[in-house]
């Protein structure tokens, strides 16, 4: 799967089988060459907040690319369907691709809203909802996972590093491997997802687990006792110095030498030995404070004697705020007593089912965390699992289409679009206007009417200082029109489309609803289009 490659998983048979009959029906009636326009969008932001990250266009893209039934495909198809389907329709869907549609989407992670369409797809009826079901599995997913990534980023603020350490809870390899290319698109730093790591150039981060600490019950434990000395190569008494630092640290940690487990110092001696250069403890197996931390202060002091410098620990359970900040309080006092300035500054990193919640309680309580790993809260989505983009017919050969419904939320907006991004002064995102296919584009300076798509009365007026076109020709001629930004790319760009947004609209607590609106025009249109779809009732 590199940028050329996709999942096998992902093919024309991942789709419902309602897609397959729809289009033998389409072919049945000799209406499978009608061209037609749907829409992909979603109805509610997920996790009570005000904004989503569009995630999973190139997917989508490449899907699209490669599409092909194989042989494989037809017989399993012709062996699973009516016996009485023509073997016509098996012949056309052997040499079916997409050759002849029209992809436009805005691009991959940008901020988008309920009711907006991600994606417009254009081309005969037949093909465009072949592509529906696999369509929607590759955004849903990819944009509520990179959206609970962002908020956990919100939460916690640019200046820590955020890991993601979720394969182990996520929905199979697939959910595992997404989350971790989505989680770094959403803000994350890095990943504990070797596999992510090679196939999507995310840094992968991890040290040890609490096995490797009980693997070891004593001193005597130790195979290894001996480090090379990094600058000079000369052999040093490693354990020695562990055991004499150790001794030097009780009085100013305040803590009984004898009385840290000595199983642990040795767990942390050899993976010193292991990784000197890259030595993070994880200490919270049996004492936080009386045994993992002094072990570790143990081995990072005699790591410098030996001209390495140790990176720092992990939390994984207890109070983290109080732990950390405690935790820190002795690296300074160790770091004025040594005259070590740089251990004052050693890394903690917390764990421990850490969620959103967890994060913003973290920030007001106060802690000393420089580094979290989260997984489950954030690769499972346990808030919202599930996003709900849906995938709508809005016109056919030339005349536009309304799905209507008691329920407001479910009506969609009819015919080809266009999608507006309307700025003020500040650079700040003002709303996203929805024009007919056939308007002009909306001009920076010049004062327009827009409104609420279904709410009469609400309506404003608005000039903008400048306007963005947000949808781009991704797919036409039978190929992807322009390169795709890098994975690193589009997270960039993803954290600058949520720093236009107004604070207002990020916030954990009562986000204010952006605007999403439609030009007067659209309005009235879409709501003739409505009344005329609705049948008129007879009161007896």
């Amino acid at each position: 799967m590199t940028g050329a490659e996709q999942s096998s998983v992902v093919q024309p048979l991942l789709t419902d089988l309602y897609q397959i009959s729809m289009a033998y029906a389409y072919w049945k009636a000799n209406k499978h060459q009608e061209m037609s326009t749907f829409d992909l969008y979603f109805r509610k932001n997920p996790f009570c907040g005000e904004y989503t990250l569009f995630a999973g266009l190139e997917e989508c893209l490449k899907f699209i690319r490669d599409y092909k039934f194989h042989s494989t495909d037809i017989e399993y198809l012709r062996a699973s369907l009516p016996t009485y389907i023509e073997s016509e329709f098996f012949d056309y869907l052997s040499k079916l691709n997409m050759n002849d549609l029209k992809v436009y989407a805005v691009p991959e992670g940008t901020v988008v809203f309920p009711r907006l369409p991600l994606l417009r797809i254009e081309g005969p009826i037949l093909k465009a909802q072949l592509l529906e079901t696999t369509l929607l599995t590759l955004v849903n997913y990819a944009s509520l996972v990179a959206t609970n990534a962002a908020r956990f980023r919100s939460a916690i603020g640019a200046d820590k590093t955020l890991l993601e350490f979720g394969l182990r809870r996520a929905q199979g390899p697939d959910g595992g491997l997404s989350a971790s290319k989505y989680c770094y698109l959403g803000g994350f730093d890095g990943t504990s997802n070797v596999l992510a790591g090679k196939l999507y150039g995310i840094p992968i981060r991890g040290t040890h687990a609490h096995a490797y600490v009980n693997s070891y019950e004593c001193l005597e434990d130790l195979n290894e006792r001996d480090l090379s000395d990094r600058i000079s190569g000369e052999r040093r008494p490693f354990t020695d110095l562990c055991i004499q630092y150790l001794n030097e640290l009780g009085p100013i940690l305040r803590i009984l030498p004898e009385e840290t487990h000595k199983g642990e110092l040795a767990a942390f001696i050899s993976y010193a030995i292991a990784f000197p250069t890259n030595f993070l403890a994880l200490v919270d197996t049996y004492d936080v404070l009386k045994s993992g931390l002094p072990n570790f202060l143990a081995v990072a002091r005699a790591l410098h004697e030996c001209n390495y410098q140790a990176i720092g620990l992990r939390l994984d359970s207890g109070d983290l705020a109080y732990l950390s900040v405690e935790v820190r309080e002795k690296f300074h006092e160790v770091a004025v007593k040594f005259n070590l300035p740089y251990m004052g500054h050693f890394n903690i990193v917390a764990s421990n089912d850490i969620n959103e919640d967890t994060l913003v309680s973290l920030e007001k309580q106060g802690h000393s965390i420089d580094t979290f790993g989260i997984g489950t809260h954030l690769v499972t989505c346990q808030r919202q699992p599930a996003l709900g983009c849906v995938y709508k017919l809005v016109d056919l050969a030339g005349s536009p289409r309304i799905k209507v419904s008691q329920d407001n939320e479910k009506v969609t907006i009819p015919g080809r679009k266009n999608l507006y991004r309307l700025y003020g002064h500040d650079g700040k995102a003002l709303c996203d206007l929805l024009t007919r296919i056939d308007e002009p584009e909306p001009q920076a300076g010049i004062r327009m009417l827009s409104r609420h798509p279904f709410l009469e009365q609400k309506r404003a007026y608005v000039t903008p200082t400048s306007v963005r076109n947000l949808y781009v020709l991704y797919w036409a001629d039978g190929e992807i029109k322009m390169s795709l930004p890098t994975l690193k790319e589009v997270r960039a760009y993803a954290r600058e489309q949520i720093d236009q947004l107004r604070k207002d609209h990020i916030r954990d607590l009562n986000p204010t609803p952006y605007k999403m609106s439609v030009t007067n025009d659209l309005f009235q249109f879409m709501h003739k289009l409505w009344m005329k779809s609705v049948p008129i009732g007879e009161l007896d």
